[in-house]
């Protein structure tokens, strides 16, 4: 099995800005698939490296899902608090294109649970203005 690619912001902010055209533009030719992944990954990452925890999931289908916001660790079964969107909706909410509430009214992504809608506190991630 590979190694998972490590938290590291720059790396993050240098995969996303890769696919930047795209996050501000739809009708801009969309990402290859590696790209789009390794974006998605190390963002996803990043946000469990600045909110350590394990009380909220963030699934990011099919590319990853993490663990993050200190409190109560689930360890079975359906987590009680859960985030899921697609890999666009991700990488627009972790560089502050699109807000969490925005994107909730919207139907982009789906909260679960009392605590999921704490990733806000450390959304965006990192700007790609």
């Amino acid at each position: 099995m590979p190694a998972r690619d490590k938290a590291d912001p720059a790396v993050a902010r240098a995969a996303v800005l890769a696919v930047a055209d795209w996050l501000r533009d739809a009708s801009h030719p969309s990402p290859d698939r590696d790209a789009l992944a390794t974006a998605v990954r190390l963002t996803a990452r990043t946000l469990a490296a600045v909110a350590p925890g394990a009380s909220v999931e963030v699934r990011i289908p099919p590319f990853v899902a993490v663990q993050c916001v200190a409190g109560p660790r689930h360890t079975r079964g359906t987590p009680p608090n859960v985030v899921e969107t697609d890999a666009r909706t991700w990488l627009l909410l972790a560089t502050g294109l699109l807000g969490l509430d925005e994107a909730r009214t919207a139907g982009m992504l789906t909260l679960s649970g009392s605590r999921a809608g704490e990733i806000e506190h450390w959304l965006p991630l990192f700007g790609v203005g």
